[in-house]
């Protein structure tokens, strides 16, 4: 039976006593909140939606096995992005299936925005999840709107009053489910001032009605690039008075600490240097780091520089580790165009024994498509030497454009209002003349 009791951000008396670790394995974010900048590689901002990685799954684990070797200390395991968990459900499904596997005593709990999260309710009961949180800031679609830039629900995508009301349907409908399958459920709201501070009272009633455990009104943190970038840091004024309404209807807790997306430790505790090299070695392992993949694939023209796109590459130079340096070990013809998803299926048996290919520039299929064989592409240009030394010492991974994933990180993009880039991590291209991140349809993260 698990001690619910442990959990330190459901119970402010557990949280000098129990730590928590987050796994960052969801970069992907289905909607675009106008407080939200999911900048990956900082590692000097403690708030939601940022992480100094990207983990697999794998990867993820074996992070964990390291954490609980260190401390012991730690009751509960989250993944809170630093995008959405179930724009990301496959991997945070397998996540959850690992930890839970090696570690059956563990609380386990997601933090989501609710859109594409009722689906996976009966997974995530079989799972043994303890606790799930949904940040919901509005139950009134003229309040929504100006919360919300877009919200993508599979291939579609709303806007304006339709976006927020679409939102909290799903929203209300996961609550529901939640409750149905006694799972704890916590809703986070973010106070706005001058947008739904006098709100928060109406959300804690109508949240309470469906389901909800406990509520988190938490306070505005203005972000650099985002529409509300200028807002007001809303006072102790306002932020008591928020939660005093919302106390009328529900339990609230106010010892949030607005944890990043790879928190480790007890709430408030920042991540020590030690905890920072050791979540970035874990990220430079192979994407399975129990499969035997000791090589590195280079993109490459002539074999001394990365610079080529992975989809116009006509061949791959394959490398290996030789004492205290690096060796050719052969040339690979790559597969040719046309041959749709074939293709990158026939990509990864050609890297089967490559951990990484390393690349100037690749498109989403392929990321997301060799990912899935165990394969990982970076983007990092320059010379093959260079790239080969960060990738073995796992130095790569503080990188930006390695962090991104895609080409408009090299253009130094932001996120913002457009879904339609195609990289799936959520930039736009700023007004500077550049060549424009092309989309596909399927919207960013």
């Amino acid at each position: 039976m698990l001690d619910l009791s442990s959990h330190p951000c459901f119970n402010d008396k557990m949280r000098h006593k129990y730590a928590r670790v987050h796994l960052p394995v969801a970069p992907k974010c289905n909607i675009q909140c106008n407080f939200c900048d999911r900048q990956y590689d900082c590692l000097n901002e403690s708030r939601p939606g940022v992480s100094s990685v990207i983990l697999s799954p794998h990867q993820a684990l074996a992070y964990l096995e390291k954490i609980m070797q260190r401390r012991k200390d730690i009751s509960v395991v989250g993944i809170a992005g630093p995008g959405d968990p179930f724009a990301n459900a496959d991997e945070t499904l397998e996540t959850l299936h690992l930890v839970r596997k090696a570690y059956p005593d563990l609380l386990l709990c997601v933090a989501t925005n609710g859109l594409n999260l009722f689906p996976y309710l009966d997974q995530l009961a079989k799972l043994r999840i303890s606790h799930i949180s949904i940040t919901i800031n509005a139950v009134d679609a003229n309040i929504g709107e100006k919360i919300y830039a877009w919200v993508r629900d599979g291939t579609k995508i709303y806007r304006g009053k339709e976006a927020a009301e679409v939102l909290f349907c799903r929203q209300l409908e996961a609550l529901a489910g939640i409750k149905e399958r006694k799972i704890l459920a916590k809703v986070n709201s973010i106070i706005i001032p001058g947008i739904n501070a006098g709100h928060i009272g109406e959300i804690a009633k109508k949240v309470s009605v469906a389901g909800a455990d406990i509520m988190n009104p938490i306070p505005l943190y203005p972000v650099s690039g985002t529409v509300f970038e200028n807002a007001a840091v809303p006072s102790a004024e306002i932020v008591s008075r928020c939660r005093k309404q919302a106390g009328q209807f529900i339990r609230i807790m106010d010892h949030c600490t607005r944890c990043r997306a790879d928190a480790v430790g007890l709430l408030g505790e920042t991540l020590d240097p030690q905890g920072i090299s050791l979540l970035q070695s874990c990220a430079a392992l192979p994407l399975n780091p129990k499969e035997d993949r000791p090589y590195v694939a280079c993109a490459s023209r002539e074999g001394v520089l990365v610079n080529m796109h992975l989809g116009q590459a006509e061949k791959l130079y394959i490398y290996g580790k030789d004492g205290s340096g690096y060796k050719l070990i052969t040339v690979r013809k790559t597969p040719g165009g046309g041959d749709g998803g074939r293709r990158w299926l026939k990509f990864s048996e050609l890297l089967k024994d490559c951990s990484v290919v390393l690349v100037e520039a690749a498109g989403r299929a392929p990321r997301e498509a060799l990912s899935r064989q165990g394969v990982k592409v970076v983007t990092l240009p320059g010379l093959v030497e260079t790239g080969l030394e960060a990738i073995y010492r796992g130095n790569h991974i503080s990188g930006s454009a390695a962090m991104r994933g895609c080409e408009c990180a090299k253009f130094n993009l932001k996120p913002n209002s457009s879904p339609d880039c195609g990289c799936g991590f959520g930039y736009r291209k700023p007004n500077h003349g550049l060549a424009a991140c092309q989309g596909n349809g399927e919207g960013c993260g």
